[in-house]
């Protein structure tokens, strides 16, 4: 697969998270966050296991220190990531979660830098850079008023231990599908799996009876949408785009989340959208575009020379 095509299969990815926050509407006022974390995961288990098993029937059990890897990878970037974010959102605002979650590609970027040896390029800065000053554009719409209003709170502290576990996650799956033979979709299946099972407890305290009557169709299918296409097939096509650019340009397309966002929700919502949204657009893709071209055709600017 060339490195056009994962880009563009990253493109896709973040068409489906996109999607994941119009069903989040949905699913949220009808299920407490660690029952919509187990739910979605417990849902896409059978989907990501056939898949496994189908293109990798010889890899369908881990081995050895395979399992150490796995545990956290499913605790740190599906169980932790997906528990606080739900979480936060009890707390602080869309707003708020959207601007700290932009974050992610230049945490990651930081980092890969810093401990895993990733060489940073100055167009690769410049591009993060401008696309996270075009994701704040995107979501504050260039207003003052709501950049001045912005203040951390309780949801935004979950919200960034959230960021850093993915953040880790992405950078982690790298190394140990190198480390340890990993494959995507071992990866995939067996982290939504030990997140299902790390839930449980936390379900159970949340006590089903007291929500499970009243939840309604449109509810159990915004969850369904999340687990076969956010999750099967989101975090799918991410394992493999992290194993074949690495996390730092993965991450960076995760900026391109609300502009689809914005679009599914004039089409599907009704909502309307602005000139400066478009521009705000243009700003993102752009940036997106020059932080995950091909290295060669830049200049590099080597961070950091020892890999740990």
């Amino acid at each position: 697969m060339s490195d056009k095509q994962v880009r563009l299969l990253m493109v896709l990815t973040s068409i489906l998270w996109s999607g994941a926050f119009i069903t989040g509407k949905f699913s949220v006022q009808e299920f407490p966050p660690f029952a919509l974390t187990f739910f979605r995961f417990l849902f896409a288990l059978p989907f990501i296991f056939t898949i496994l098993y189908l293109k990798e029937p010889r890899n369908l059990f881990p081995r050895g220190k395979q399992w150490a890897a796995l545990l956290l990878l499913g605790f740190l970037g599906t169980f932790c990531y997906h528990a606080l974010f739900f979480t936060s959102l009890n707390y602080t605002t869309a707003i708020n979660s959207s601007l700290i979650g932009a974050i992610n590609p230049m945490l990651t970027t930081l980092l890969a830098a810093m401990f895993f040896g990733e060489r940073l390029t100055t167009l690769r800065v410049f591009g993060i850079f401008l696309s996270f000053i075009g994701v704040f554009l995107f979501i504050t719409n260039g207003d003052l008023q709501v950049i001045s209003q912005f203040q951390m709170n309780y949801g935004d502290f979950l919200m960034l231990i959230g960021v850093f576990c993915i953040a880790t996650y992405s950078l982690l799956s790298r190394r140990y599908m190198k480390q340890y033979q990993l494959t995507p979709f071992m990866v995939t299946a067996y982290t939504f799996l030990i997140c299902v099972v790390i839930s449980v407890p936390f379900v159970l305290w949340e006590n089903p009876a007291t929500y499970l009557s009243t939840t309604t169709a449109r509810g159990w299918l915004s969850i369904l949408y999340m687990s076969v296409f956010a999750s099967v097939l989101g975090y799918l096509f991410q394992a493999i785009a992290i194993q074949r650019i690495g996390a730092p340009r993965t991450a960076v397309f995760i900026n391109l989340v609300p502009i689809f966002t914005i679009i599914q929700s004039v089409t599907i919502l009704g909502e309307s959208i602005t000139l400066i949204k478009l521009m705000c657009a243009a700003i993102v893709i752009t940036g997106v575009y020059l932080a995950t071209r091909q290295e060669s055709r830049a200049i590099s600017l080597k961070v950091h020379d020892k890999v740990v």
